[in-house]
């Protein structure tokens, strides 16, 4: 499905009732909502909205349990960390148990730190593939999602749950959950806001293909449902014809 909305305020407001509606859905289901947070600009806004009402009244956020979709190896303070961002944006406005956060933590070496998550991933899904009810993703203007990065062997994964990726022009490693495990999830939402992603938000989307050209285009969920939202700007190059228009 591939939805527009207004602006990026109107895709933050719709992408936290999703949540709000997938969290209900998955803890009257089952008693628990197990969601993959994505870092960068683009989410912040939703987790605020989350943060406040009439949304943070609206979940028993003691059934939820978050993780991340990738993080970069860099101090927790730094304004880089994913985990950080979300701490500050949402987790430091709920009634949370520590056990109920699941971060990457970048602690160790970063081959260490994937090892450990991993680890964590298995311990908590009792050695059963991870299914997470909602995975929220991000596009950067390169194609890359979570930090799938362009060119990276992490791409051709199909063994292992986590893997290190890293950019030659900068400092620091990532980690990244790989693609089978991402394609696992119920519902698979990725958020794409401004103008500057309109050319490669086109170029995935329109007109669809087969051949893949950007780590994001790997992301095809095995039997659950995958959403593209963007706000106006990012997609003004996409065709009219394959849209629906929100809010």
């Amino acid at each position: 499905m591939i939805k527009v909305f207004a602006d990026k305020e109107a895709l933050a407001w719709a992408a936290a009732e999703l949540f709000a509606a997938q969290a209900r859905q998955a803890i009257a289901a089952r008693g628990r909502f197990l969601v993959l947070l994505a870092g960068g600009e683009t989410p912040r806004r939703t987790y605020q909205l989350l943060a406040q009402d009439p949304h943070r009244r609206q979940i028993p956020w003691w059934d939820v349990h978050f993780f991340w979709g990738d993080e970069r190896c860099v101090p927790i303070d730094d304004p880089r960390s994913n985990a950080a961002m979300a701490q500050k944006a949402l987790l430091d406005h709920l009634p949370l148990r520590p056990e109920q956060i699941h971060p990457i933590r970048c602690d160790r070496s970063p081959q260490l730190s994937a090892d450990r998550y991993q680890a964590e991933l298995i311990d908590f899904f009792a050695g059963a593939v991870p299914c997470f009810d909602l995975a929220l993703l991000g596009l950067g203007d390169d194609g890359h999602t979570a930090s799938l990065l362009p060119g990276s062997a992490a791409l051709e994964e199909q063994v292992n749950w986590t893997a290190v990726t890293r950019r030659r022009e900068e400092d620091f490693s990532r980690i990244t959950l790989t693609t089978p495990i991402i394609n696992q999830a119920a519902v698979v939402l990725f958020l794409v806001a401004g103008g500057g992603k309109a050319t490669v938000l086109a170029k995935i989307l329109n007109p669809p293909t087969e051949a893949i050209s950007y780590p994001a285009q790997l992301i095809r969920p095995r039997s659950g449902d995958l959403r593209w939202w963007a706000d106006h700007a990012a997609a003004s190059l996409l065709d009219e014809s394959r849209i629906c228009r929100g809010i």
